[in-house]
């Protein structure tokens, strides 16, 4: 005997064959990977925007990268950002739709020094096409470059740590942008100018708000040693309990060595990262509470990533500002709560 559906049960059978598609379409397009792409076209380095931009199209990688590429291409281009906010650089792979950003690309921008190495054979297929691939980080010369023996002999990528040294990157690409597109060579100069003078203040206030914190706690300890060049440029020493990439693992001999050190030197505060588990500093903290010193979290700090996109914080020049800012007034020393251009979001 035939059965026939009845009109509520055919209905359901439809509800749930559209759910079934719906669903099925939802996680192919989520194959396609992407860490959290940004678009943005001419930031003033000191807002994220997205828009359209211009007719060319770059596709960058860390927010770092994509932040002074957007400034010196101003509306001459959109700029999409490979990897997103929070997004851990060191552990980037690209999915298939990053892929196709950087195959469908004008030019692209990395920041180079083995900082987006899962990708190195994505940049090559790039360049076997015959599109510009710039490194921004050849701007910068090698006998500046930090090379920590747990690295082996590769150098720490970590540059923009230092605005001194990451504004050669701006020049760079300034560069770049004129010999690949010659007749708006002035305006990407003048861009880059206007970008540079900034730097050059923002880096001032670095300066001197990290030498108002008293020299007996003028230590910065954080969960992965992404701050040697902020160190280094800035007069504050620097302790991590992760090595130079977030892929290294922390042994409990390096977990047990630092707690030591916090104790000994009665610093104050440690800090998070923003793409960095925290699990490690939780552990340290917990070390120190049993030697009977009170570990504060100082704070969070972007390293590896910036802010949200379309927040001060999620530009350069508001990442570096809310570091020093926050690391000056954690350590005892003086900052305006709301940093340098008072932009800084006060929680």
């Amino acid at each position: 005997m035939a059965i026939r559906e009845s009109g509520s049960l055919r209905s359901v059978s439809q509800r749930l064959h559209i759910s079934l598609c719906l669903a099925v379409l939802a996680f192919l397009a989520g194959c396609g990977g992407s860490n959290g792409t940004t678009e943005t076209s001419g930031t003033s380095g000191e807002t994220a925007l997205s828009g359209t931009g211009g007719g060319f199209k770059i596709v960058t990688t860390t927010g770092m990268v994509t932040d002074i590429v957007a400034v010196v291409a101003g509306d001459r281009a959109t700029v999409t950002g490979l990897v997103g906010e929070g997004v851990d650089p060191h552990l980037f792979t690209a999915g298939r739709n990053d892929v196709r950003r950087l195959l469908e690309a004008d030019i692209v921008f990395f920041s180079g020094l083995l900082l987006e190495g899962r990708i190195a054979e994505d940049l090559g297929r790039v360049r076997k096409k015959g599109k510009p691939v710039i490194e921004v980080t050849t701007a910068i010369e090698k006998s500046y470059l930090r090379t920590p023996p747990e690295f082996e002999g590769h150098p720490d990528p970590h540059v923009w740590m230092d605005v001194s040294a990451w504004s050669k990157c701006v020049s760079e690409v300034a560069r770049a942008m004129a010999e690949f597109d010659p007749p708006n060579k002035a305006e990407y100069e003048k861009n880059a100018a206007d970008y540079l003078a900034k730097l050059t203040d923002l880096d001032q206030y670095i300066r001197e708000r990290v030498a108002t914190i008293p020299e007996s706690q003028r230590y910065l300890i954080t969960a992965h040693d992404a701050f040697g060049y902020f160190a280094k440029a800035y007069g504050i020493k620097v302790k991590a309990i992760q090595g130079i990439s977030t892929e290294s693992e922390a042994g409990i001999s390096d977990i047990t060595e630092l707690i030591d050190f916090i104790v000994e030197n009665q610093v104050p505060s440690i800090f998070v990262e923003s793409s960095v588990s925290s699990k490690n500093i939780t552990a340290v903290i917990e070390g120190c509470a049993a030697k009977g010193f009170e570990l504060t979290i100082g704070g969070e700090l972007y390293s590896d990533a910036m802010g949200a996109p379309g927040t001060y914080e999620g530009t350069y020049i508001g990442m570096m500002d809310h570091n020093a800012t926050t690391v000056a007034r954690s350590l005892g020393g003086e900052a305006p709560e709301q940093g340098w251009q008072k932009k800084l979001t006060v929680h």
